[in-house]
């Protein structure tokens, strides 16, 4: 048993075990139990709750310099304990070590970024908006703030809304997801390490329920929700209906767009990292490759050669390509979408979904598949597969191509692989997606960007990373006369 083999809630800087019993929390590679999970019960929610609020005056007081040095201790520690946080990520999630340390790397960009509080907080002043009068503006920060993060990043989108929010002098409640918490709880005790006060960040482990407990809670002015777009909708609906403030980012339908123009093995390299990496366990994994005319067959036969290199294993090896999927579920789930979308017409021009790793018996792999001919009628195309599933649609046309992703219910994000400035233009302005890449294919921007999606991919009006300081504070307008 390793030094997490008890995961628990963290309130006040010390672990609370709660009065709910363990259950197992499994590697996905070999589907047996590494730690035991203990849930947050009614009392443990309410005492998160009662820290938060007896902690914010203080840290709402403390100038915000002081908040800016021990997120700095909190990015400077992260980093000391890379290796640490992606060995439990790798142990939890299954992405390789490498994929786990790029996650870490992106979470301390963000920390980065709010290291820059002081500027992103500024109001702005008027002066003589009438005779003598003079007004002003200031942000304010709004109290206790949650955030529900889900398996596929528990470093990177557990550090993204907590970091902004306490820069901006809030008390932050975490609640990660139950498949991989361990990252959270690693996390909180770094933050204690920093020199976060008590109560300021807590984390409370378990399942769905929590998340209503807290919808609820009347000290909770706001929540950001990272998850599926049905779990999007309802916690926006909930809090929206519960009188709190809400952003909530929701799944996703990826389109990579090749040009016949495009440099194809920059093309094929990108698109083939952007949909198998992280087992596509990604909500800006490219899920669709569009072949414009006649580069079609040429780029299916060279993701094909890419799809049958990569090499299933355990995260921890370092000649693995692709770690496991979450769950067995979610192996079931992705599995049987792909035979659907086989049964509906799609060519399987590799269809390595049942394949098995030799010495992991029971672990949750699903091999890289590359479907041809997807019609976008397909449930395989509609649906958010999130796991190493690749459909190639075939058009004539950047037209078509620009139309298949106005017709998609996601906007998460698009790319374009081309060679025409004026293509890449075009697509940029006219592509209906919160995030575009021209010869990226995970179009993610840096944390001094805000970072969401559109239509059933995000709902609210704010972002997230510095996007978010509009979310985690209210304005107060002052207009004086002396």
């Amino acid at each position: 048993m390793n030094a997490l083999s008890t995961v628990t809630s963290w309130i006040d800087n010390e672990p609370v075990i709660g009065a709910e019993g363990g259950t197992p929390i499994l590697n996905p590679a070999t589907a047996e139990p590494v730690a035991q999970l203990y849930s947050a019960d009614a009392a443990t929610i309410e005492q998160a709750l009662n820290a938060a609020r007896k902690a914010w005056p203080g840290w709402r007081e403390l100038p915000t310099p002081r908040r800016i040095e021990v997120l700095r201790e909190f990015r400077r520690l992260i980093s000391a304990r890379t290796e640490d946080l992606a060995a439990v990520v790798t142990e939890q999630h299954g992405k390789t070590l490498p994929d786990a340390r790029g996650e870490i790397q992106r979470a301390m960009e963000t920390l980065d970024m709010v290291a820059g509080a002081a500027a992103y907080l500024q109001g702005r002043l008027t002066e003589q908006v009438a005779r003598e009068l003079d007004t002003f503006s200031s942000r304010h920060p709004l109290g206790t703030c949650v955030g529900i993060t889900p398996f596929n990043f528990p470093i990177l989108l557990a550090v993204m809304p907590m970091a902004v929010a306490t820069a901006a002098a809030n008390c932050f409640i975490l609640k990660p997801s139950e498949r991989t918490p361990g990252a959270s709880a690693l996390l909180a005790e770094i933050a204690r390490d920093a020199g976060f006060p008590p109560g300021v960040f807590s984390v409370l482990q378990g399942g769905p329920d929590i998340v209503g407990r807290l919808i609820e809670a009347p000290s909770v002015q706001a929540l950001s929700f990272v998850g599926s777009t049905a779990g999007a909708l309802s916690v926006y609906t909930r809090a929206a209906a519960a009188g709190k403030r809400a952003q909530t980012f929701g799944g996703a339908k990826n389109h990579a767009v090749v040009l016949p123009d495009a440099d194809l093995n920059r093309a094929v390299t990108a698109v083939a990292s952007g949909a198998w990496g992280s087992a596509g366990q990604r909500c800006m994994a490219t899920s669709v490759a569009v072949a414009v005319g006649p580069i079609a067959d040429e780029l299916v036969n060279r993701l094909a050669s890419e799809a049958r290199r990569l090499r299933l294993g355990d995260g921890r090896d370092g000649a693995t390509d692709l770690g496991p999927v979450i769950t067995q579920d979610a192996r079931a789930r992705i599995t049987r979408l792909v035979s659907e979308g086989i049964h509906a017409g799609a060519k399987p021009v590799v269809d390595r979904s049942e394949e098995s790793v030799a010495g992991f018996p029971n672990g949750f792999f699903v091999g890289p598949v590359l479907l041809d001919q997807v019609e976008p009628s397909m449930q395989v195309y509609r649906e958010e597969v999130f796991g190493p599933v690749l459909c190639v649609v075939r058009v004539e046309s950047l037209d078509e191509a620009l139309e298949l992703i106005r017709a998609s219910d996601y906007g998460n994000g698009a790319a374009l692989f081309t060679g025409s400035g004026a293509a890449a233009r075009r697509f940029q302005r006219e592509a209906d997606a919160g995030q575009v890449g021209i010869n990226v294919p995970v179009p993610v921007p840096t944390a001094t960007f805000g970072s969401a999606g559109w239509k059933a991919s995000a709902f609210g009006d704010t972002q997230m990373n510095a996007g978010a300081w509009d979310f985690y504070t209210k304005p107060k307008f002052i207009t004086t006369h002396w």
